[in-house]
């Protein structure tokens, strides 16, 4: 790929390089990714399920007049691994990692499995989140689907060069477009050496942990949207569906053109919506 095919606002967020920090939680070390001024509003940018931090570098510095952070859950990128993983550890690392930089009550947006990682931070630590974004986040079933299983046993394959396994690197699950300079950077940062060979950074044993979606929904008594992409996981019937069993009705937002993953294909709406649910929210906390 040539630098001409690379657009300048990319460049420019990528320049806008993160402060890389960690720290423990429950005996395991977490990495974690800080862009924006001290002392400014804190969002908590969560990624989705075999992601990584990374997958935020080039929405989080474009989130203006706010101090963002993207943790690496663990058993993903650069955290460590567990022996077992649960969606409210999961979210006692986002806590935590907010609290060491003094966050406040951050906004917490989560993308895809991530979203419910947001959703069960903002119940069951009411008192240290400001509200919650859920981004294509759907209902699953309760016990994992075929293709889930699939992935699973994908995701233990090694490759023989870190070049094979790059070329391997898709979004799961697929989608028609995805911007090759955002696919580039992150999938430069989604494997590791590992004896024999090249393998991908996330533990395959983190997939498939059942979630309490409908219980944890009608707890979270937050400011909440439902952002849904108009080709991804979470319909408009769905999307409604999930709005409707929280305990006040939320915005519901249609990202139109996109996949699954936003962060690919459309980044720049990704941003705007973002960029609007905060300002909105943060004027109504202010009294504006």
């Amino acid at each position: 790929m040539t630098s001409a095919s690379v657009p300048e606002w990319f460049t420019r967020a990528l320049s806008d390089a993160p402060e890389q920090r960690s720290i423990e939680v429950s005996g395991a070390r977490i990495r974690y990714r800080v862009w924006g001024t001290p002392g400014a509003p804190g969002v908590v940018l969560v990624h989705g399920g075999s992601a990584h931090a990374g997958w935020w570098d080039h929405v989080a510095p474009q989130i203006a007049g706010y101090r963002v952070v993207a943790p690496d859950l663990s058993g993903h990128g650069d955290s460590d691994h567990r022996e077992a993983y649960d969606v409210r550890l999961w979210a006692r690392e986002l806590v935590e990692v907010a609290a060491a930089e003094d966050l406040g009550r951050p906004v917490v947006v989560g993308h895809s499995r991530g979203g419910w990682v947001a959703v069960t931070a903002g119940v069951e630590h009411s008192g240290e989140v400001g509200g919650v974004v859920l981004v294509d986040s759907p209902l699953w079933p309760a016990t994992p689907d075929e293709d889930l299983l699939r992935r699973r046993r994908a995701a233990r394959r090694l490759h023989a060069t870190r070049g094979a396994a790059l070329e391997r690197f898709v979004p799961l699950p697929e989608q028609d477009v995805v911007l090759p300079f955002v696919r580039d950077h992150i999938a430069g940062q989604s494997v590791r050496a590992v004896d024999g060979g090249w393998a991908w950074k996330f533990d395959p044993r983190s997939f498939g942990r059942p979630i309490p979606q409908e219980e944890l929904l009608a707890r979270l008594a937050l400011p909440t949207a439902v952002v849904h992409c108009e080709h991804g996981l979470v319909s408009d019937a769905m999307a409604q569906r999930i709005a409707g069993m929280l305990p006040e009705r939320p915005p519901v937002v249609r990202l139109a053109g996109s996949g699954h993953h936003p962060m690919l294909d459309q980044p720049l709406p990704l941003v705007a919506t973002l960029q609007t649910l905060l300002a909105v929210w943060t004027s109504v906390a202010s009294g504006a």
